[in-house]
């Protein structure tokens, strides 16, 4: 019964809903503003959440992070997956995502990482018309009840915050927009 005390905390998450709701999703494959990805690069560092940025590729915070630190590398190019890719972003792709490891592993300590890359909507690709390599530090003891139990994950920090101290420890806070 709602109101009703019953012995549990509650963690609210409501910004959640808009990843849950498809908030913000592009409606449509197409490159262009509608492309998260593709929007992203055009605006200011800080308020797109860029971490750094490459020739071929960037590097992005997670809106919705599986845990804090979750990064993206993401070609400037719209392209859908690894094989569309020339062979520059693949590179870039690689290398920034062997950077992100080694920036994360220095600002965060992270024991671990997932990474991946979904290749279409029907293998989890929340954008699938934009390829994005995945990046998640992991840390023993990250994966508790809440997820199964509650559905919800606890990030426990701003993503701002995330954002400026990667930056930071990337050296890039210098060549925002």
């Amino acid at each position: 019964m709602a109101g009703v005390p019953d012995g549990y905390d509650r963690l609210w998450t409501p910004h959640r809903m808009a990843y849950i709701g498809g908030e913000s999703k592009p409606v449509d494959d197409r490159p262009g503003p509608g492309c998260p990805f593709c929007a992203a690069p055009e605006g200011d560092d800080e308020t797109a959440l860029i971490v750094h940025r490459g020739h071929t590729c960037y590097v992005v915070l997670n809106l919705y992070p599986y845990n804090p630190g979750h990064l993206l590398v993401c070609p400037y190019r719209h392209v859908p997956d690894l094989v569309a890719m020339n062979r520059q972003e693949r590179a870039e792709l690689i290398e920034l995502t062997e950077a992100a490891m080694v920036h994360l592993r220095a600002a965060k300590a992270p024991d671990g990482f997932n990474l991946g890359m979904n290749a279409g909507e029907v293998a989890g690709a929340g954008v699938a018309a934009h390829a994005h390599q995945h990046i998640v530090p992991r840390w023993r003891g990250d994966a508790n009840f809440l997820p199964i139990v509650g559905r919800a994950k606890a990030v426990p920090e701003l993503l701002a915050d995330t954002r400026r101290e990667l930056a930071q420890q990337w050296g890039s806070d210098s060549g925002s927009r």
